[in-house]
């Protein structure tokens, strides 16, 4: 199965998956929002991952994540709550991608989604970080960090 055919045949259970992995965290925020509260920024968010893979375009997920971003630490979220959002979808994702994509395309799969998902969690906690220190927080490239990175 294709990685696009994959997410959007099975979206429901991706997205059940990850609110059923949020409730068990219990984070106080998101208990006291409701299920449906839940469920609806779940959906928002792979929505929004998905076009993004689909597009090979990172503006939305970026643009959405600094939005997400500044509303939940105007609302008292803390990084930890809304990041966590962001890692249950990743989970239930890569569950769905190394059950039914086949090992040859593996790699592609999980570098599309896990590109994705970086780009929204790097954005969601600049901006996050932005606000609380009130100072802008720089993208940070860590590439230089790790052998192999480079090539090298």
């Amino acid at each position: 199965m294709e990685l696009i055919q994959l997410l959007e045949t099975k979206q429901s259970e991706i997205v059940a998956d990850a609110h059923k992995s949020l409730e068990r965290v219990q984070l106080k925020r998101y208990t006291d929002a409701g299920a449906e509260k839940r469920q609806a920024y779940l959906e928002q968010l792979y929505k929004l991952l998905v076009t993004s893979i689909k597009e090979r375009n990172l503006a939305k997920i970026v643009q959405y994540a600094e939005h997400i971003a500044q509303e939940r630490y105007e609302a008292n979220f803390s990084l930890l709550e809304v990041q966590t959002g962001f890692n249950v979808l990743e989970e239930a994702i890569w569950k769905r991608i190394v059950e039914d994509i086949p090992p040859a395309d593996l790699a592609e799969a999980i570098g599309l989604v896990s590109t994705v998902h970086g780009a929204g969690k790097d954005a969601l906690a600049r901006q996050y970080v932005s606000l609380a220190s009130k100072v802008k927080a720089p993208s940070l490239n860590l590439s230089a960090l790790f052998k192999g990175s480079e090539g090298t």
